[in-house]
């Protein structure tokens, strides 16, 4: 099992920044990628950005350039900085982590979520 714990939301004005942390424990080991999904009240889930073991990134078009994804040595925590935050960035914000490989079932976690709510 692997345990998502995010932290880091909050209320911010327009143009304001935040940074988002995933602290991920359990067993870890297994892990090929991370990353951020948020959901707005009325609409569907959504990827913000992903960070896999390789260091690869993959980031929604909506925040491109206002966003960047991150993690530590040590592969068990992901940040999400977020700059220039605009009120459609208003979300419930989840961290995700990945097992998979070639021949085994793909396991996938999710944490409880944090609130981001962005002012105009």
């Amino acid at each position: 099992q692997v345990q998502l714990v995010e932290s880091g939301g909050g209320l911010v004005q327009a143009g304001g920044s935040l940074r988002l942390s995933c602290a991920a424990s359990g067993v870890i080991g297994g892990i090929n990628a991370m990353g951020w999904y948020r959901q707005a009240p009325g609409k569907q889930r959504e990827l913000v950005a992903a960070i896999t073991s390789d260091g690869i990134t993959n980031y929604a078009d909506s925040v491109k350039g206002r966003i960047t994804i991150s993690r530590d040595n040590a592969k068990i925590t992901v940040l999400l900085q977020m700059n220039s935050l605009k009120p459609e960035d208003t979300a419930v914000y989840y961290c995700n982590a990945r097992k998979e490989r070639r021949y085994s079932a793909l396991e996938v976690y999710w944490g409880q979520g944090t609130q981001v709510t962005v002012s105009s």
